[in-house]
C-alpha cells in the first residue's frame, strides 16, 4: 500500500471539489502537476486511473489521492455510468510518500525530538492517508462529501469556508481510519502503553520491573519497543518527561527550585539540576531567568 505522509500542523486545507455523473465512454482527464491533490470517491460505477507506472481501479465505495507532483491519466474510459466525487486540496506543511513498511523520514524527524520540545513552540505529528483504499465507512463519507459540494454554493461567506475546513478535517480523518483499522502494532501498543504508565506515575520512583509488571510486558521487551517508537530508552523518556514539567513550573511558578525538583519525581535539589542542565544545556535557575522580567 501507498502511503502519503503528511505533518501536522498545518492541516491540509479544501480548495474546491464537486460531483460528477460520467456516462460509459467518458475518461478522466489526463493532467501533469497540477499543483494540488486530487481525492477521487466512487460512489457508482468504476474509474480507470494511471498515476505515473501505477494503475487503479477505482471501484463504488473505494477512494484515491491522486498526487500534485505527478502525472495521472485515464487507464480506460468508464464501462458504465460512474459517479464520483472530487476535491482539491492541499498542504503548506511537507509531505513525503512511501511504502506501508517504510518509515517515514521528513515527516517525522525524530520522536525523541518532539518530546524535548518546548511545551511552547508548535509540536508537529504526521497524519497518514492511503493513496488507494477501500473505505471503512463509504456512506459517512459520502454524506460529508455531499455536504462539501453543497456549501460551495455559499462560499463567498466567510462562515461557509470555515465549515468547509471542518467538514473537511473529517474527511481527512475518515480517508485515515481506512487504513488504521488494522489497529497499531504490537510494538506501538506497548510503548503507547509504557510510556502512558510513565506520565502518569513520573512523581514516583519507578523500578524497570514495576513499569513491566503494570503493563504485563517484560522489561527488556518495553525498552526495545520504545527505542524502536520513541527513540530512547524507558527510562530516558521518564527523564525528559520530568525536565518539561520542570519547565513549565519554572516558568508558570514563584516555586523554589528544590521544590520544582520534588514535585517532578527528584529526590534530591543537586541532581535535579545537574539533570536539568545536562538535558537542557542550562541550570533550572538560569532558565528561569531567561523568561523573566527585569
Amino acid at each position: 500500500m501507498t502511503i502519503i505522509h503528511m505533518t501536522i500542523p498545518p492541516l491540509p486545507h479544501y480548495i474546491i471539489g464537486g460531483y460528477t455523473v460520467a456516462p460509459s465512454g467518458r475518461k478522466h482527464p489526463s493532467r501533469r502537476n497540477i499543483e494540488v491533490f486530487d481525492l477521487l470517491v466512487v460512489t457508482r460505477g468504476c474509474l480507470y486511473m494511471g498515476e505515473e507506472e501505477q494503475h487503479y481501479e477505482v471501484r463504488a465505495g473505494h477512494s484515491l489521492i491522486l498526487r500534485p507532483d505527478a502525472h495521472h491519466y485515464a487507464t480506460l474510459a468508464c464501462q458504465e455510468q460512474t459517479t464520483y466525487y472530487w476535491v482539491h486540496f492541499q498542504t503548506t506543511g511537507t509531505w513525503s510518500v512511501s511504502d506501508q513498511a517504510a518509515v517515514p523520514e521528513q515527516a517525522e524527524p525524530s520522536k525523541e525530538k518532539a518530546l524535548s520540545a518546548s511545551f511552547y513552540t508548535t509540536q508537529t505529528f504526521t497524519k497518514q492517508l492511503p493513496q488507494f483504499a477501500k473505505l471503512l465507512q463509504p456512506s459517512k463519507l459520502d454524506s460529508l462529501l455531499r455536504q462539501l459540494v453543497q456549501l460551495n454554493m455559499n462560499d463567498h461567506i466567510p462562515s461557509v469556508k470555515w465549515k468547509q475546513q471542518l467538514v473537511f478535517q473529517e474527511v481527512i480523518e475518515q480517508l485515515s481510519a481506512s487504513m488504521e483499522m488494522q489497529g497499531p502494532s504490537p510494538s506501538a501498543l506497548c510503548a503507547e502503553q509504557a510510556a502512558s504508565y510513565l506520565r502518569e506515575h513520573y512523581r514516583e520512583n519507578i523500578t524497570a520491573q514495576e513499569l513491566g509488571e503494570s503493563i504485563n510486558f517484560h522489561p527488556v521487551y518495553i525498552a526495545r519497543c520504545m527505542q524502536k517508537e520513541f527513540g530512547c530508552a524507558p527510562f530516558d523518556y521518564l527523564m525528559r518527561f520530568r525536565i518539561e514539567r520542570a519547565k513549565l513550573l519554572l516558568l508558570q511558578t514563584d516555586l523554589p527550585i528544590a521544590r520544582i525538583g520534588e514535585e517532578v519525581g527528584f529526590n534530591h535539589a543537586a541532581y535535579f539540576t545537574s539533570c536539568f542542565a545536562k538535558y537542557e544545556s542550562i541550570s533550572p535557575r538560569k532558565y528561569r531567568q531567561r523568561f523573566s522580567h527585569g
